[in-house]
């Protein structure tokens, strides 16, 4: 089976802020089938869904950060229905959100409230993981935890194959555990030669408070170029019945630029299938 290929924007988030309907075009000649959006750059629904049908690009979902999609719920939900998105993902949780936190319940209430809205509205909502919830609440991952206590019917999973394998999961077993329920996989990948660097959040323009960092490099690295087994994760995410993966490169590397990694993801990938 092959599945369609779109990138999550984010990796080509300075060029995007530079000429957003070039990047798109240029996404599209590299040969994405479609894309996952991380802002909307000032341009409106109306606009970005034109340029996607121009461009002949499926706009498949959308990281919209939580605090945005609680301050106004069916404006912002609403904004990616009218773009064409099927999907909008959860993609990140602050520290002062998260599990081992007073304000983790409120955070799970307010994630399956916006779940509703988002079914209300024919969206489907996703929770895009990193390696935090890797943790154990009684006994069980916190990732394992939401996903259990928020039903299938109302949040799927857009598995992070990278963030999986980092916390020290096989990123095959959590698409074989979520099958039915991974619609939308995320393809990155990585090098980490030693421990995993305490600070490595920077890395992604977030401010980390961890310890002094290891010596050890972690890197993002274009799709084939790093550590992940990626033919035995699109044949698990195929098995799992995605309907999409997604390249995501949180830095570029190896002397790259942004596009250019990304060229050499799906170059890479569009090889395996």
């Amino acid at each position: 089976m092959s599945l369609p290929i779109g990138l999550q924007l984010y990796t080509v988030r300075d060029a995007m802020e530079q000429d957003f309907e070039g990047t798109l075009k240029k996404v599209k000649e590299f040969g994405y089938d479609g894309v996952e959006f991380a802002g909307l750059f000032g341009h409106s629904a109306e606009e970005v869904k034109a340029l996607c049908d121009k461009i002949g690009l499926v706009p498949v979902s959308a990281h919209v950060p939580l605090d945005e999609m609680l301050a106004a719920p069916e404006k912002v939900l609403g904004t990616y229905k009218a773009i064409g998105c099927k999907y909008v993902a959860v993609p990140y949780l602050p520290e002062e959100k998260r599990a081992g936190t007073p304000a983790f319940a409120q955070t799970m209430a307010d994630i399956e409230a916006l779940c509703k809205v988002a079914k209300s509205l024919g969206l489907v909502m996703l929770y895009h993981n990193h390696d935090f919830e890797f943790q154990k609440i009684d006994g069980k991952y916190v990732l394992d935890y939401m996903y259990d206590t928020i039903p299938a019917s109302l949040l799927q999973t857009e598995l992070d194959t990278c963030w999986v394998n980092v916390a020290g999961e096989s990123p095959v077993a959590y698409l074989n555990k979520y099958a039915g329920r991974a619609p939308v996989v995320h393809l990155k990948d990585f090098v980490m030669p030693g421990k995993k660097p305490a600070h490595m959040y920077e890395l992604i323009g977030v401010d980390d408070d961890g310890a002094p960092g290891e010596d050890e490099v972690f890197e993002f690295r274009p799709v084939g170029y790093g550590a992940q087994d990626f033919p035995a994760i699109i044949a698990a995410a195929a098995a799992a019945g995605a309907k999409w993966v997604v390249v995501e490169q949180d830095q570029p590397s190896l002397g790259k630029t942004s596009l250019e990694c990304a060229a050499l993801s799906i170059a890479y990938v569009n090889s395996l299938q």
